[in-house]
């Protein structure tokens, strides 16, 4: 039964801390007042308050009637300027990144755990070499190898005629025309470096404030860590409310510190750096191996034992050699989370980019050597990349799986996304991003060059790019296709759910004469909002369809050798047309898709809507520290937590009063994740409000290992006080399913009415919208949840003025 709640009494000082949350918020309408004052922090990430309110912890009777509000804007983190909306296309990095953190929980299998790590990291690394193979794919193969070599080619493009073979001139020689293009893919790793370099400065490279997991009094025990006498967790602070026992809380047995509460978890700057080493190394060793295959091919036939080719098997043994250190790299360890890993492998962060650096100048300088007998036809020798990288994906997708269903198979939870595979599943879908952003670009760039020619079909001005990449282009109207029956099923299932929600939703308001309009706005409203719960089995579904499709896609080209349209040359005139209309259409498609990336990001910062529809996906997946992929967009969190952590901290113990963060929507989850940095003296004067979160729904479906029913379960027990609102119309948010536990109420309140009015009302004399997932501080039930936690707890503690932490620096770290 759960305990009613005491009495509201003026406990001293009181603040909320609210944080918004996706698509970004301007103080003004966080605190409802368009005075503002910045008291800590910076353009990039600071505290707000009201100007009446800036010195209200030196006036406290001013708030006897209500906490002092306090905004925390971090927006800019994640969109800031318009250049940020380029991020989107490393896409493909993040989402990679995200199946590092989407594995399965565990306890006891730290080998499992390891492995599953390193498959991860070993596809983000393919990842980088298929970026960059496309890279080299339109600089060496189809611009300097095929159009340059071209003369009908090169004189369409006035900007090639000093490298065109039929001007005999300087560069018209092969090897000196890849050595010149090599230039573009290299300049991109060094493009995709200098941004992780950049980012890297100033997120993980900054190391998080210090000072405030310092112990205060009545910690119970706790270490100044935040950990317990034993070392092994936090201390539960007990049943701590308002009156004397607030003074002395009940010390819980010490349980396992939660992963996101370790020291060193929002600090990666160890493994960041030594991965962008290691990607830097591949992508110019990749650049480099097509520099020397190529070479390889006209030295092997023109002079099989000479001195040539003897250059050419020194510097591939050289290339091979580099490839091994870059996996021994990659493999060889991950994060360090139990505590602040300060140390850096300056030797292997310098000397690992640049030696490979080296070898692709040497490799560079020896293709160009003159071969006055070498032309150029058809593409070019040993551009079989594609394809290894395509069977390499796919062994690991299905390696990765393999160790995620061992891990899932201990403790299933029904509420796991895909049944623990959802890492492998998103990893796929990272393969499948990478795939269509890097043969769109080989697509587009072959049909310009080709002019009115169709590339691959051989009445063209070049012979176009290799034929896997027209082959993974034709697979995508059949998978578009193989889409349309979940979609189907969808839609029909939530006309449905909107026409059984129809009695239920008079019921909730009690409507004497329904209004059928406006039921069946509602009801409606909550069978879309139902949606999101799909999302797995769509997310199966293509990931599942692309690992076939894809493994058909290898087969076919290599069977074959030809573009599908030429490979059904034989077939029945049904058979021939449907190839020949998939690699149109599908050459189509996958060009459009990554101008589509381009453009959904441009907009996702200029319209409101937009980044509102793209928000969520965006800053879910920039919340993980770079655990994968250095390449991918930074994290927000490890500038955002460590600000909320130390603005609670310093705080609490400059003023000795109580403390509600309220969190909403990925702002709940910013919220949750300071919480469990906080030591235990410090949690037990802050409780948590979220509303709208996607802590269950989103994060504990998707993240089981980090906010599985365990870990929120674990946080309901560690902080002293936790309620959470949701509304059925929501898309994003919902329950967190936790339950009362002893003293400790259910941390879900009774599901929100919305509109909160049904007709019109004295109250509400117009028609009151369906609010879903935005304005929940508009509900009376918000301010009832927020003064609620306030009497929970414990009064203020006098003020301690000598010796407290300064709010200088407390935002942690520049944004850059």
């Amino acid at each position: 039964m759960t305990p009613a709640p005491p009495d509201p009494q003026n406990g001293g000082a009181a603040l909320e801390l609210l944080v918004h949350g996706v698509g970004g918020a301007t103080p003004a309408d966080m605190l409802d007042d368009p005075r503002t004052v910045r008291v800590t922090g910076d353009r990039t990430a600071a505290m707000f308050r009201r100007r009446d309110d800036v010195d209200a912890e030196d006036h406290p009777e001013r708030h006897a009637d209500g906490p002092v509000p306090e905004a925390y804007c971090w927006s800019n983190l994640t969109s800031g300027n318009g250049t940020r909306a380029l991020w989107l296309l490393l896409l493909p990095f993040m989402v990679a990144n995200l199946a590092h953190w989407m594995r399965p929980p565990a306890e006891g299998r730290a080998r499992l755990v390891r492995l599953y790590g390193v498959l991860v990291r070993l596809i983000a690394l393919t990842l980088t070499v298929l970026l960059t193979a496309a890279a080299c794919e339109v600089a060496l193969d189809l611009t300097a190898w095929q159009c340059a070599g071209s003369g009908a080619c090169a004189a369409q493009r006035s900007w090639l005629g000093f490298l065109s073979a039929d001007r005999g001139g300087w560069w018209s020689q092969p090897g000196r025309r890849l050595a010149l293009a090599a230039v573009v893919p290299a300049a991109l790793v060094g493009l995709l470096w200098y941004l992780s370099n950049r980012t890297w400065s100033a997120y993980e490279a900054q190391r998080p404030p210090t000072g405030y997991d310092a112990d205060t009094a009545g910690s119970s025990g706790a270490g100044p860590d935040g950990v317990g006498p034993t070392g092994l967790g936090p201390v539960d602070p007990g049943p701590t409310g308002p009156g004397p026992a607030a003074a002395a809380p009940a010390v819980a047995p010490v349980v396992l510190r939660p992963a996101l509460g370790r020291p060193g978890f929002w600090f990666g700057r160890r493994l960041v750096a030594r991965l962008r080493a290691a990607h830097t190394a591949a992508g110019f060793l990749t650049v480099a191996a097509a520099l020397a295959g190529a070479a390889e091919g006209y030295d092997h036939a023109a002079a099989p034992d000479g001195g040539q080719e003897l250059l050419d098997r020194l510097l591939q043994g050289a290339i091979g050699l580099g490839a091994l250190l870059v996996l021994t790299v990659v493999c060889r360890r991950g994060r360090s989370e139990k505590r602040l890993d300060l140390r850096l492998e300056r030797a292997l962060v310098s000397w690992l980019p640049g030696a490979a650096l080296l070898l692709l100048t040497l490799t560079a300088l020896h293709t160009g050597w003159s071969r006055p007998g070498w032309t150029s036809t058809g593409t070019l020798p040993g551009n079989t990349v594609f394809g290894a990288v395509t069977l390499a994906q796919g062994g690991l997708v299905v390696a990765l799986g393999t160790v995620a269903l061992l891990l899932h198979r201990p403790r299933r939870d029904p509420r796991t996304a895909l049944h623990g595979l959802g890492g492998p599943a998103t990893a796929m879908l990272a393969c499948a991003l990478g795939g269509v952003m890097s043969g769109g670009v080989a697509q587009r760039v072959a049909d310009w060059l080709d002019g009115s020619g169709t590339p691959g079909t051989g009445d063209g001005l070049i012979t176009g790019p290799p034929v896997l990449l027209s082959w993974q282009a034709s697979v995508i109207p059949v998978l578009l296709l193989l889409l349309l029956l979940p979609v189907g099923l969808l839609t029909v299932r939530t006309v449905l759910a909107s026409r059984r929600l129809r009695p239920v939703v008079d019921a909730d308001y009690g409507a004497a004469d329904p209004d059928r309009l406006r039921t069946d706005q509602i009801a409606a409203g909550r069978a879309r909002a139902a949606l999101t719960d799909s999302a797995p089995l769509l997310i199966g579904v293509v990931s599942g369809a692309t690992l076939l499709l894809g493994a058909a896609s290898v087969v076919g080209a290599w069977a074959s050798g030809n573009v599908p349209g030429r490979a059904f040359d034989g077939a029945t005139p049904a058979l021939a047309s449907a190839a020949t209309a998939a690699q149109a259409l599908g050459s189509w498609m996958i060009g459009f898709g990554f101008l589509l990336f381009v453009t959904m990001g441009r907009r996702a910062y200029k319209d409101a809507s937009a980044r509102r529809t793209i928000g969520i996906l965006w800053d879910v997946g920039t919340f993980w520290p770079r655990a994968a992929h250095p390449f991918a967009p930074p994290c927000y969190a490890e500038r955002a937590v460590p600000d909320l952590t130390w603005r609670m901290s310093s705080w609490t113990r400059r003023t000795g009063g109580r403390l509600v963060i309220s969190g909403h929507s990925q702002g709940s989850v910013l919220a949750a994740a300071a919480v469990w940095q906080l030591p235990p003296a410090t949690r037990s004067r802050v409780a948590l409000l979220t509303y709208g979160s996607p802590l269950e729904r989103l994060y504990g479906r998707w993240f089981p290992a980090y906010f599985g029913p365990r870990a929120l379960r674990g946080l309901h027990r560690t902080v002293h006080c936790w309620s959470n609102l949701y509304r059925a119309t929501d898309p994003i948010g919902g329950p967190v399913r936790v339950p009362a536990e002893g003293h400790r109420p259910a941390v879900d309140r009774p599901e929100l009415l919305d509109p909160v009015a049904y007709g019109r009302t004295r109250e509400h004399p117009l028609p009151e919208p369906i609010l879903g997932h935005s304005d929940y501080q508009a509900d009376p039930a918000f301010a009832a949840a927020r003064s609620e936690l306030l009497d929970r707890l414990p009064p203020a503690l006098p003020r301690q003025r000598d010796n407290e932490p300064t709010d200088q620096g407390s935002s942690g770290r520049s944004s850059g």
